[in-house]
């Protein structure tokens, strides 16, 4: 009897086959895998510090716009810490001229 005549030898070959043409994509697969997670880690690793120039132009500016902001409520606080005195000198003259 001859290999090609033995349906069992046929049926091994067939198999043998598949399973080499299983391994081959499995490896392709597994490229593409080994592939995506390394782009994911960039993409993790980039997001850590998302400072395009434009986005640090933006905090410059708010930056800038805080410290201005900081500078008038400063004086608005003393404007108001002024008025109080005031209010309260008036007060206490006020109460001191009707007793």
């Amino acid at each position: 009897m001859s290999d090609h005549a033995r349906p069992d030898v046929e049926s091994f070959r067939e198999l043998e086959g598949l399973v080499r043409n299983l391994g081959e994509q499995l490896a392709s697969y597994r490229q593409r895998a080994v592939a995506a997670e390394k782009r994911l880690r960039d993409f993790d690793d980039s997001a850590d510090y998302p400072e395009p120039p434009h986005v640090r132009e933006r905090i410059r500016n708010l930056e800038q716009e805080n410290a201005s902001l900081r500078g008038r409520l400063d004086a608005a606080t003393s404007r108001t810490r002024s008025v109080l005195e005031r209010i309260h000198f008036l007060r206490q003259q006020s109460q001191a001229e009707n007793r």
